[in-house]
């Protein structure tokens, strides 16, 4: 097609990169899940096998994309972090946003089977994603901040409305309407007294999602494998220098791993232990 007279259509085409040197966010959303959740069964208020697999999915993204240093997942939802300084895809938007969501839905159909083998897909589930830019380590923060507390204002009415339909014999409409301008805290009161659950001790899987981080690893020293030559005058070995170069290439390449952790992100204690997250 190059130097055909058909090559003019592509300046057509709109320059899309993004603004260097911002934290890249990259969120993926369910495409109409509430169908896609009543269709195929899942349990309510939470289906662990369901977000198992959207942790499987959001795992195989990060495992390809050696850029993503942390991702929150809560619901169908998952967010990621890219390092400030990435070149991927010379951070071109359309590139990156259409690459990582059709792999995150593919994962997501593939390990299906794992996850639901007595429950065949019905129909072709979807994602959405968007890519959004921070300029500093705050907004980022709060971005996650946000993600959590908003797992954790669903989580807490899930439980109870479903705690009201499942246990309480409560219809749908019954439910909302017991619900309806409820805090916090009367919600609580209603999960125990009406149900003994406190909601506090519901696992942390459910309240405050799920948190990717990848984490340097020691690796072992490995045998000195340089080619070395023996300076007669001194004794010593003489290191060449291609064995050198090869030796410091290895350096800079961290060798790393994926932890899965379901824990406060919004307090500094995360942050002060995974300072890496913000730096290149």
């Amino acid at each position: 097609m190059a130097g055909s007279k058909f090559a003019y259509v592509k300046k057509f085409e709109l320059p899309d990169t993004l603004l260097p040197s911002t934290f890249m966010v990259l969120r993926l959303d369910g495409h109409s899940f509430h169908r896609f959740s009543d269709q195929h069964g899942f349990v309510k208020p939470n289906d662990l096998r369901a977000l198992q697999l959207m942790d499987h999915a959001a795992k195989s993204l990060m495992e390809e994309y050696k850029d993503i240093g942390l991702a929150f997942g809560e619901s169908d939802e998952y967010s990621f972090l890219l390092r400030k300084s990435t070149a991927l895809y010379n951070r071109r938007q359309a590139k990156i946003v259409s690459t990582l969501t059709s792999l995150f839905t593919s994962c997501f159909v593939f390990h299906w089977p794992k996850y639901f083998p007595d429950v065949p897909l019905q129909y072709p589930p979807s994602f959405d994603g968007r890519i959004v830019l921070y300029p500093s380590q705050r907004e980022v923060r709060d971005y996650f901040a946000w993600r959590q507390a908003d797992t954790h204002i669903n989580n807490l009415y899930n439980t109870a409305f479903w705690a009201l339909v499942q246990q309480g014999g409560k219809t749908t409409t019954e439910a909302h309407a017991i619900l309806r301008g409820t805090v916090s805290k009367d919600k609580h009161e209603i999960l125990f007294s009406r149900f003994e659950i406190n909601y506090d001790k519901i696992d942390p899987r459910y309240r405050k999602g799920s948190v990717f981080v990848r984490v340097e690893t020691t690796p072992e020293e490995p045998a000195d494998e340089l080619s070395t030559n023996t300076d007669t005058a001194s004794a010593r070995p003489v290191v060449s220098e291609e064995s050198r170069r090869k030796e410091e290439k290895k350096k800079k390449k961290v060798a790393t791993q994926i932890e899965l952790l379901h824990c406060d992100i919004i307090r500094d204690e995360f942050w002060d232990k995974y300072a890496h997250l913000m730096r290149d």
